[in-house]
C-alpha cells in the first residue's frame, strides 16, 4: 500500500481515530507529484481515504483535518484547491474537513511539498 499504515492513534472513550500523517507515497511507496503540489495533495486525500478505510471510515467521519505545507504562502491556494477537487472527482466527496493549513520549512523525505493528517471520530 501506498499510504503509511503505522500509528493509527485510538481514544478509546470518543471512538476518535487517526491515520498517521499521509504523504504522496504510491502503492509501492514512491514519491509522486515530484515538485507538483496539487498532485501531492491529490494522492495525500486519497491515501487518508484508504486509511480511514481500513479502520471503517470514510471522510464523513473527519472531525479535523490537520495540513502541513512546505514553504506555504497564499498564492499556493489554487494548486492545493486543485489538488482537492481531483481527489474529490475520484472519492466521490469533499475531502476536506476544519482543519489547520501550517506551513513547515520541510518534511520527512525533501521531495513531499505536503502531509495531511485526520481525526474520525467512528461509532
Amino acid at each position: 500500500m501506498g499510504y503509511r499504515k503505522d500509528p493509527i492513534g485510538v481514544k478509546r472513550g470518543a471512538a476518535g481515530r487517526g491515520p498517521a500523517g499521509q504523504v504522496a507515497w504510491d502503492a509501492d511507496g514512491a514519491t509522486i507529484g515530484e515538485g507538483d503540489l496539487a498532485t501531492q495533495v491529490e494522492q495525500c486525500c486519497l491515501n487518508v481515504a484508504t486509511a480511514l478505510a481500513e479502520v471503517g471510515g470514510t471522510f464523513d467521519d473527519v472531525a479535523k483535518l490537520n495540513v502541513h505545507v512546505v514553504d506555504w504562502t497564499p498564492d499556493k491556494m489554487p494548486s492545493f484547491m486543485a489538488g482537492v477537487a481531483r481527489a474529490a472527482a475520484k472519492l466521490g466527496v469533499t475531502p476536506m474537513a476544519p482543519g489547520t493549513l501550517v506551513g513547515v520549512a520541510a518534511l520527512d523525505v525533501p521531495d513531499h511539498l505536503v502531509e495531511v493528517e485526520a481525526i474520525a471520530v467512528l461509532d
